[in-house]
């Protein structure tokens, strides 16, 4: 699911400062959408408030709508762990510079990057400045859905709507 926002003379724009273009019925399909999709899960119905409250807020920034999210789905996986935002740093820089200052000012010696992503990355520059790249794949849990067959990678909110209380022990298990 995509949400529109606002970036016609903007240019490039900080991620904290996109804001939700709430034009057209973008907000009532998504809610339509997940509803239909979603309706005989076990346990949509217990994170159906969520899901109504998500798409009737009418957020005014996107980081504020994806922090409702990752908020929501961190209690409900009980990950407990410190979130904190780039525009909390106070680092100006970019490319892998904007890495290095991440690293060092959150006290890292060591960048985890999907594996994927690693073609991407200057190990010699990281590992020049103390930072040692390490890449990884990660797992996607099997667990059960409503359709017949596994459908790997999909949302969290996919595994939460699923399997519930249950969601937690899957994930870490993955």
């Amino acid at each position: 699911m995509t949400v529109p926002v606002k970036k016609k003379g903007l240019g490039l724009q900080n991620i904290n400062t996109v804001r939700i273009c709430h034009e057209g019925r973008w907000a009532k399909k998504h809610l339509e959408s997940l509803n239909s999709a979603y309706a005989r899960a076990p346990y949509f119905k217990d994170h159906m408030n969520f899901v109504v409250k998500l798409f009737s807020a009418r957020f005014e920034k996107l980081i504020d709508l994806n922090l409702e999210i990752i908020q929501y789905l961190m209690r409900h996986l009980r990950v407990n762990t410190k979130v904190t935002l780039l525009s909390d740093l106070g680092i100006k820089t970019k490319g892998d510079k904007l890495l290095i200052e991440i690293c060092k000012k959150m006290g890292a010696s060591r960048f985890l990057a999907q594996s994927a992503a690693r073609k991407y990355l200057d190990e010699d520059r990281l590992g020049a400045s103390g930072i040692r790249l390490m890449d990884f794949k990660p797992p996607s849990p099997v667990y059960p859905q409503l359709w017949a067959s596994f459908i790997p990678n999909l949302s969290a909110l996919d595994l939460v709507f699923n399997c519930g209380p249950k969601a937690h022990d899957i994930f870490i298990a993955g």
